[in-house]
C-alpha cells in the first residue's frame, strides 16, 4: 500500500497536493482530465473509502489520515456549490 499524492486544481485556480495511504486514487483519477465537482467529490469519497478499508483489512484499524483527507476535501468541494459548471483538475498521482 504505497502512500500516493495526488495534485489537483480547484475551480478557483488554487492547486492543493492531497494524500492517499493506498495508490487506489489511481483507479479512480485520471491526471490530466478535469472532473465536474460532485463527480469528483464522488471519486473522492469511493477513493478514501478504499483506502481506509485496504489500511484496516493489513493493519486492523481504518485510515485516520484518509477520512482527515475526505473531511478537507469535502469542505473544499462546498464553497463551489453556487458553481455549477465548475471541474476540479487531476494534475498529477505520485508514489
Amino acid at each position: 500500500m504505497p502512500e500516493t499524492y495526488w495534485t489537483v486544481r480547484w475551480p478557483d485556480g488554487l492547486e492543493e497536493k492531497l494524500y492517499s495511504p493506498s495508490s487506489v486514487v489511481a483507479e479512480v483519477f485520471e491526471p490530466g482530465l478535469s472532473y465536474p465537482v460532485p463527480d469528483f467529490l464522488q471519486r473522492a469519497r469511493i477513493a478514501m473509502e478504499r483506502a481506509s478499508n485496504r489500511v484496516e483489512r493489513k493493519y486492523g484499524f481504518a485510515c485516520s489520515s484518509a477520512m482527515d483527507q475526505l473531511d478537507r476535501i469535502e469542505a473544499k468541494v462546498a464553497t463551489f456549490t453556487e458553481q455549477t459548471e465548475a471541474e476540479v483538475a487531476c494534475l498529477q498521482i505520485s508514489q
